[in-house]
C-alpha cells in the first residue's frame, strides 16, 4: 500500500535532470557516440542484444549509453522497446551449417575439416593491463586474415556417423514463443533454450559451474564452439519461397557429455546445446551446460536434487528484468507494511516485558 506524497513529481524531475548530469559527465570530455559504443564495446552490445531478444547493434548501443553503461538496466530498455515493434511475420530456422565462421574450436577432436580457427579471443591474453592502451595512438594495424570457413560439417556429425551419439530429435512443431505468452511448467526443450538464452550471464555462468564442481554430475566436452554469421530468411507467400532479408552474427556451442544408458538407451553420448545472438561465448557454453542438466528426466537419469537439475528454479529466477523488478521494488515506500510490522513488534515485546523506552517513534 502506497501513500501520494506531494510534492513528488518536482522531486522525480529534479532526479531525471541530475542523472541526465550524471550520464554526461565532464562536459570537457567528449561525449560518447553511438558508433564508438558499438563498434568498441561490441561485447556489451552483444549481451544487451542477446538478453534483451533485439538483435540491433545501434539501438543497443544507445540503450548503453542512455544506462550509463548498466547493461541490466540497457537490456531492460531494449525488451521495453520491443514490446511497441509490429510483428509482421517469421524467419524460418537458421542453418548453422551454413555460418561463416570468424571463429571455430573443438576440444574433441583436433583435426577437422575447415580447420579450428582461434578467431578474436582472450583465452591466449596474459590478462595484463595494456597502458597502450591508455594513449591516443594509431589503431593496430589488422593481421593477414585467411578467408573464413563457411559451410563446414559440426564436429558431433562424426559422432553421429558411429552412432555413438543420440540423433536430435527431428521436431517440425512451432515452439512456444517466450516474448508472446508467459512461462508454463512443464516447460519443453524449445522453450527451456529460449529461457537460458535471454537468462543473466552471471546466473547462467553460475548454474553451469555448479554442475562441473558435481550438482548434477555433468561431465562436458566442448564439442565445438563457433561464432560468426548467418543468413537470415524469410518466407514470402506471394512468392512462394523464402529470401534472405540479411545476416546476424551468432554464437554456438554444442557439448558432448557422457551418458550410462538406459533402460531404453544404449550407452552413448548426448548433447547440451546453446545459441545466443552476438559473440558471447561464455553464455553459449553456459547455457549448453544447463540444458543439458535440465534434460535428466527425457534421459532417465537420476536426480541428484542439484539446482541446475531444478527447471522451476532455473528458468524463474534467470531472467534479470524478472529479478530486477522484485528486487528493486523495495526501495519504494512500504510506510504502512512497515507500521503494521513495528506494531506488531511493539505488542511482542510488551508481552515478553521488554523494556519499548528505546522503541522508534512514528
Amino acid at each position: 500500500m502506497y501513500v501520494a506524497v506531494k510534492g513528488g513529481e518536482r522531486a522525480i524531475e529534479n532526479a531525471h535532470a541530475w542523472l541526465a548530469e550524471e550520464r554526461r559527465g565532464d562536459p570537457g570530455i567528449a561525449a560518447l557516440t553511438l558508433e564508438q559504443i558499438r563498434e568498441q564495446l561490441s561485447l556489451a552490445v552483444n549481451r544487451v542484444m542477446a538478453e534483451g531478444s533485439l538483435y540491433d547493434p545501434d539501438l543497443a548501443a544507445l540503450a548503453i549509453k542512455q544506462a550509463r553503461g548498466d547493461l541490466i538496466e540497457a537490456i531492460f530498455l531494449i525488451r521495453a522497446y520491443r514490446t511497441t515493434l509490429p510483428r509482421f511475420g517469421g524467419s524460418v530456422p537458421v542453418d548453422t551449417a551454413r555460418m561463416n565462421c570468424m571463429r571455430r574450436i573443438s576440444a574433441t577432436f583436433k583435426d577437422l575439416p575447415g580447420g579450428q580457427v582461434l578467431g578474436p579471443t582472450f583465452d591466449y591474453t596474459h590478462r595484463l593491463l595494456d597502458f597502450k592502451l591508455a594513449a591516443d595512438g594509431q589503431a593496430p594495424k589488422a593481421p593477414t586474415r585467411e578467408a573464413a570457413p563457411s559451410h563446414v560439417p559440426h564436429v558431433t556429425e562424426f559422432l553421429n556417423r558411429e552412432g555413438l551419439i543420440e540423433e536430435a530429435p527431428a521436431d517440425d512443431t512451432p515452439p512456444p514463443d517466450l516474448t508472446r505468452a508467459p512461462l508454463e511448467l512443464p516447460a519443453s526443450r524449445a522453450l527451456r533454450l529460449q529461457a537460458l538464452a535471454r537468462a543473466d550471464e552471471g546466473f547462467t555462468l553460475g548454474m553451469a559451474y555448479s554442475t562441473q564442481r558435481g550438482y548434477a554430475r555433468n561431465h562436458a566436452f566442448v564439442g565445438e564452439l563457433r561464432i560468426g554469421t548467418v543468413p537470415v530468411e524469410m518466407d514470402i507467400p506471394e512468392l512462394g519461397f523464402s529470401i534472405e532479408i540479411g545476416e546476424i552474427e551468432v554464437t554456438e556451442c554444442e557439448t558432448v557429455n557422457q551418458f550410462k544408458g538406459s533402460k531404453t538407451e544404449p550407452p552413448q553420448f548426448t548433447r547440451g546445446y546453446g545459441l545466443v545472438f552476438g559473440q558471447t561465448e561464455r553464455k553459449a557454453i553456459s547455457m549448453a551446460l544447463v540444458d543439458r542438466a535440465l534434460r535428466w528426466e527425457e534421459l532417465g537419469e537420476d536426480n541428484q536434487g542439484a539446482p541446475a537439475q531444478d527447471a522451476e528454479f532455473v528458468l524463474y529466477h534467470g531472467d534479470n528484468i524478472q529479478a530486477t523488478g522484485f528486487l528493486e521494488h523495495i526501495k519504494l515506500p512500504h510506510y504502512v507494511d512497515f507500521q503494521s510490522e513495528l506494531e506488531l513488534v511493539r505488542k511482542l515485546r510488551r508481552e515478553a516485558g521488554a523494556d519499548t523506552a528505546g522503541d522508534v517513534a512514528e
